[in-house]
């Protein structure tokens, strides 16, 4: 009987192909019009706050475009990175609990690639509108633009090198992944526990090099936005909010094929501890969220406050920045407090989708008014887009999942895993 469990494969049917689709395409039409709102509301004119005397900068539809790009990708990869992350430190800690759902998060690492090539179009289009350490003149002495801070860190922040850290860190995270993957598929067919060892040595080089160019990534994706602007726990930060909306997904999907009849060997301990990470990692988020503000706060130096004055104390994004803490703290936090909560899988089912919304507003809050200042928004455009990246990733995770068998059969401690119970 558990034999026949075990072989059961997810079907991505043909419904649900037209399902992502159709939110695929509602999410362009909602982006077109959300860009026609824009340039016929007049707010394609608007000046930019801060130029100097005699200067004219115009806000331009563009430049909202290629920030949601920006929030989007950033985003995306983060959830690609965490399903590598998740299988990578299960083989590290020798868990056993999860082998019966690790097929999930693996299938997450295939949109490394997809996220590589956008990262480096959209930076190379629109790294001027999103990135004001990219203007040569701030770097020229002779000019009335030249800026001693940004100049001094053109060592680290260059485009060449830029680039080349972009290309290195997608190539080594698919490389990694796809070599755990091919282990993976391979423990399949011929059983054992060579393949297990390999992956282990393998997820524990993809752990530290992911300590590092996660940390590194925060600060090219996120913290170079605001080029003044810098805090230690930046690296820290991003990783928490990815961190935690990864688990959303795994778990979201986990519970929805339970619901479905898929990953009958999944019981309400499995989901229990995936719902426990949820609510333990929204707590970890808080406390970096805090750690960060109160530690500003308290020293009140004008080149660190400022990032929170522009989102704490503007009309535009106040109200985004509270609800960005009740979201993401307040109601998982409360939700999933009750033992009871974490065992079922409608509770998740409604949790985990205002977990993953709740972080793309923080990923919007970090990158929104650092590129478009007073002009940014939630509209048409970013709901659309949000729609085009959410179903092209699921669609590219649904069609791997359903090409090898759900559960890793030959896991050496898939045994481990069928009895698991807290």
């Amino acid at each position: 009987m558990t034999e026949k469990l075990i072989e059961k494969s997810y079907i991505f049917t043909t419904l649900t192909k037209k399902r992502l689709l159709i939110v695929g395409i509602i999410g362009v039409v909602l982006s077109l019009l959300g860009i026609l709102l824009i340039v016929n509301s007049g707010h394609n004119e608007i000046h930019s706050a801060n130029v100097s005397e005699g200067e004219h900068s115009v806000f331009h539809w563009t430049q909202r475009l290629f920030a949601n790009l920006w929030i989007n990708n950033v985003f995306f990869t983060g959830l690609s990175l965490i399903g590598v992350f998740f299988v990578a430190i299960q083989y590290a800690a020798q868990a056993g609990w999860s082998a019966g759902i690790k097929r999930i998060p693996e299938a997450f690492g295939y949109w490394l690639p997809i996220a590589g090539v956008l990262t480096l179009v959209i930076f190379l289009v629109a790294k001027h509108d999103l990135f004001h350490w990219t203007h040569e003149s701030l770097y020229d002495k002779s000019s009335s633009e030249y800026d001693s801070i940004i100049d001094g860190k053109k060592a680290f922040l260059n485009i060449p090198f830029y680039l080349t850290r972009i290309v290195v860190f997608f190539s080594v995270w698919f490389f990694l992944f796809w070599v755990i993957r091919k282990h993976s598929l391979a423990e399949d067919i011929d059983g054992g526990h060579i393949y297990w060892k390999k992956i282990r040595v393998l997820s524990t080089i993809f752990l530290v090099f992911f300590a590092v160019s996660s940390s590194i990534s925060a600060w090219d994706w996120i913290l170079s936005i605001d080029t003044h602007w810098f805090s230690t726990m930046i690296g820290w930060y991003v990783f928490a909010s990815w961190w935690v909306s990864g688990l959303a997904l795994i778990t979201y999907i986990v519970a929805s094929l339970k619901d479905r009849g898929y990953l009958n060997i999944i019981n309400e301990n499995h989901l229990h501890d995936l719902g426990k990470f949820v609510w333990g990692f929204s707590i970890f988020w808080t406390y970096i969220w805090f750690s960060q503000f109160l530690l500003i706060y308290y020293a009140h130096i004008p080149e660190e406050t400022i990032y929170f004055l522009q989102r704490w104390k503007s009309d535009h994004y106040a109200p985004i920045f509270f609800i960005n803490l009740i979201v993401n703290f307040f109601l998982p936090f409360l939700i999933l407090m009750p033992r009871d909560a974490k065992r079922y899988t409608r509770t998740l089912k409604l949790v985990c989708p205002i977990v993953i919304l709740g972080h793309w507003l923080d990923f919007y809050l970090m990158v929104t008014p650092g590129t478009l200042k007073e002009n940014g928004g939630i509209g048409f455009l970013e709901i659309g887009l949000l729609c085009v990246y959410f179903a092209a990733f699921l669609y590219v995770i649904l069609s791997h999942l359903a090409k090898v068998p759900l559960v890793a059969k030959n896991h050496p401690l898939l045994e481990e895993s069928l009895h698991h119970h807290i």
